[in-house]
C-alpha cells in the first residue's frame, strides 16, 4: 500500500488483511488516569529536599503530552517537568549553572527511586482509573468474527499490559501480547512490527496497525504496514490528521475489517 500525504483520509468500504495489530493505550483503553494517579504517587514518595518542598500535583492536561513512548519516557518526562518548576537545591548535587543542565542533572539523579516508585503505583492500581473507548470491545469482537488473528502491541510494560488487559476483559481477543519489553527496542521502530507479523505468521503488507499516536504511524511506514489511527488517543497534543496514515477514524467501528480472501456480505 503506497505511502499517503498527511490529512484525513476514510477507509475503504471493506478492507481485507491476513491479520490485525492493535495498541493499547489510548487505543484500546483510556489509561490516562491511571498515569497520572501513579505518576503522583511517585512524586510524594520521592526524596525532596527541604527548599525543594513537594512539587504540584500534575494534572491530566500536563501528562498526555508524555504518553506513548514507554514508561522510561513517561517517568523521565513527569521528573523534568516539575523540577523545572521547583526551586534549585542550595548545593545542587550537580553544581551547574545552566538551568536546563541542572533540571536534566536532577532527574537523572532522581530516576532510579522514581522508577521504583512508579511501578509499585501502577501495579497495585493499574486499570482502576481507566476505561474501555466505546466501541472498542465490540470491534474485536466484529474482526475476531471475521476470521482475523489478533495481536496487541504496546510500548506498555508486558506484563502491566497483560494484567490491564485482563482487568477490563480485553485479553480472550488477543492471539499475541507484546509489549515494550518484549523486544530490544520500542516503536516508532519497525522491529516490534516486523516481529509480531513474524509470530502471527503474515507478511506485514498484510497485517494492519491500528493506533493512536505518530509512534504507531511512524513504525508502520518502516516496517511496511498499513496504518488506521484513531482520532481520541495519545498523540503528544498534535491532531492525529496532521499524521501520514492510510485511514483517521473516530471509532474503532468504523473500520469495515475482513479476512482476506472472504467475500463481503459472508
Amino acid at each position: 500500500m503506497s505511502v499517503q500525504a498527511a490529512g484525513r483520509r476514510a477507509p475503504p468500504a471493506a478492507w481485507a488483511f491476513d491479520a490485525v495489530m492493535v495498541d493499547l493505550d489510548g487505543t484500546l483503553v483510556d489509561t490516562l488516569g491511571d498515569f497520572v494517579e501513579s505518576l503522583n504517587r511517585m512524586l510524594v514518595d520521592l526524596p525532596w529536599t527541604v527548599q525543594e518542598g513537594q512539587p504540584q500535583r500534575l494534572t491530566p492536561a500536563q501528562v498526555e503530552p508524555m504518553v506513548g513512548k514507554g514508561s522510561e519516557h513517561l517517568i523521565d518526562s513527569a521528573l523534568r517537568h516539575v523540577l523545572a518548576l521547583m526551586p534549585r537545591p542550595t548545593q545542587p548535587a550537580y553544581p551547574v549553572a545552566d538551568v536546563a543542565a541542572d533540571v536534566t542533572a536532577r532527574a537523572v539523579a532522581l530516576y532510579p527511586a522514581a522508577w521504583a516508585c512508579y511501578q509499585q503505583h501502577y501495579q497495585a492500581l493499574n486499570g482502576q482509573f481507566s476505561a474501555v473507548y466505546p466501541g472498542a470491545k465490540e470491534a474485536l469482537a466484529l474482526w475476531r468474527g471475521q476470521g482475523l488473528p489478533l495481536a496487541c502491541l504496546t510500548n506498555k510494560p508486558l506484563a502491566f499490559a497483560k494484567q490491564l488487559l485482563a482487568a477490563k476483559g480485553l485479553d480472550g481477543y488477543f492471539m499475541h501480547v507484546f509489549g515494550g519489553d518484549s523486544f530490544d527496542r520500542k516503536k516508532p521502530d519497525p522491529l516490534p512490527l516486523v516481529a509480531t507479523c513474524a509470530a502471527l505468521g503474515v507478511l506485514p503488507a498484510h497485517c494492519l496497525m491500528v493506533g493512536d499516536s505518530v509512534n504507531d504511524a511512524r513504525a508502520a511506514r518502516a516496517a511496511a504496514c498499513p496504518v488506521a489511527l484513531v482520532s481520541y488517543g495519545y498523540n503528544h497534543g498534535l491532531p492525529i490528521e496532521s499524521v501520514d496514515a492510510d485511514a483517521h477514524v473516530d471509532g474503532l467501528l468504523e473500520l469495515p475489517l475482513l479476512r482476506r480472501g472472504a467475500q463481503v456480505g459472508t
